[in-house]
């Protein structure tokens, strides 16, 4: 988490008092010493009495002494005690789980001091744990739905085996539904786990020269017999050959998932393309289809956990794909993108930097 950079950091007082104040100390004490000699030559050409020249300067410095301590308590509450009761007041409901404390900065911008900065410092920290806990709450609820899910369908179903009465073809159909449940629940798992692995970098990329090309074949020709079935033109347009350095296994994972979204909202009789082009610097893949499309605000939260824009295919997903993609690619140093309209399909455009080895070939 990077720190956000104050304006004229430079410019910010490193303490809370200011010269000022101890010209105006320096120059009281300089006044009082000024009327404590007045008093003592007052005393001696009106003859005082020694009681009486003892009494008035010790009277004097003694109401002094009073006025400085009470304006140097007031300088001090003013100054520290309060901002840093408010302070601390407001670290004890964060750290009972309120989120939704503000501090106020003591100046403005053109006048901050060391403290100021202490307490945005303090509310960009409460902000982003409030963030935090939002989504760690919503990925809590989430997970719950995703699961209940399929466990409603394997307990219903179950409960129909047990029927006497049932065919031995409804039989077969009730199994059936509660192997596509477990097979549903254990992706979710089986995706929960590697992302959870992957954002705290438990699974590190371990990158090694490869071809892509023969990577994306393969990985595509595992969707023949769905395409098939759906009777989906399938177009690739790629070089022979490009070569990468990255970590297959992982990479893997990216153009399965691609190409699994782009079959599955593929209506039937539609197109799935991929294309593949090089440079010096990067290796770029589009995978298109002709399928149902997405809207700007599904295109804004598609990469987000647990996120269905067509929930027509809920069902098939758990919305964990696109973000396991996202983040390989971001340990891979490459990117991803998408283009969609509505009714006319989406394009996922993936780069990824060359083979150092690749480098050298083009040259």
């Amino acid at each position: 988490m990077k720190k956000k950079s104050v304006p004229g950091i430079n410019k910010i007082r490193q303490s809370r008092f200011p010269v000022s104040l101890f010209v105006v100390f320096w120059l009281t004490l300089l006044l009082m010493s000024g009327v404590h000699m007045g008093l003592l030559i007052l005393a001696n050409r009106r003859q005082w009495s020694e009681l009486v020249q003892t009494i008035i300067p010790m009277t004097y410095w003694a109401l002094v002494a009073a006025y400085l301590t009470l304006y140097t308590r007031w300088q001090v509450k003013r100054n520290y005690e309060e901002p840093m009761q408010k302070f601390a007041k407001a670290t004890s409901q964060v750290a009972q789980g309120d989120f939704s404390v503000y501090v106020a900065p003591l100046h403005t911008m053109d006048k901050q001091d060391y403290l100021d900065v202490m307490i945005m410092d303090f509310n960009k920290m409460v902000e982003e744990l409030g963030s935090i806990e939002t989504l760690k709450t919503d990925f809590f609820s989430n997970v719950s739905h995703e699961i209940k899910t399929p466990l409603a369908v394997i307990q219903n179903n179950a409960e129909l085996l047990n029927r006497k009465d049932i065919t031995e073809e409804r039989r077969r159909e009730y199994a059936e539904a509660i192997l596509h449940a477990t097979r549903r629940l254990s992706s979710l798992i089986t995706n929960i786990l590697k992302l959870n692995k992957l954002e705290k970098q438990v699974i590190k990329s371990v990158p090694e020269p490869y071809d892509v090309c023969a990577q994306i074949c393969a990985c595509a020709l595992q969707f023949e017999d769905m395409w098939d079935k759906k009777d989906i033109e399938f177009v690739a347009d790629m070089e022979d050959r490009a070569q990468i350095c990255a970590d297959e296994g992982l990479l893997d994972l990216v153009w399965t998932n691609l190409l699994s979204n782009a079959v599955k909202f593929t209506p039937a009789g539609g197109t799935i393309t991929i294309t593949q082009t090089s440079d010096t610097e990067k290796i770029t893949v589009r995978i298109s289809d002709t399928g149902c499309g997405m809207d700007e605000t599904t295109i804004k939260h598609i990469f987000d956990k647990f996120y269905q824009g067509d929930t027509s295919h809920a069902t098939e997903g758990n919305g964990l794909g696109l973000a396991l993609v996202q983040r390989i690619l971001e340990l891979s140093d490459g990117s991803i993108s998408v283009r969609s309209t509505p009714g006319e399909g989406s394009e996922f455009t993936v780069s990824l930097p060359v083979s150092p080895d690749y480098e050298e070939e083009m040259e």
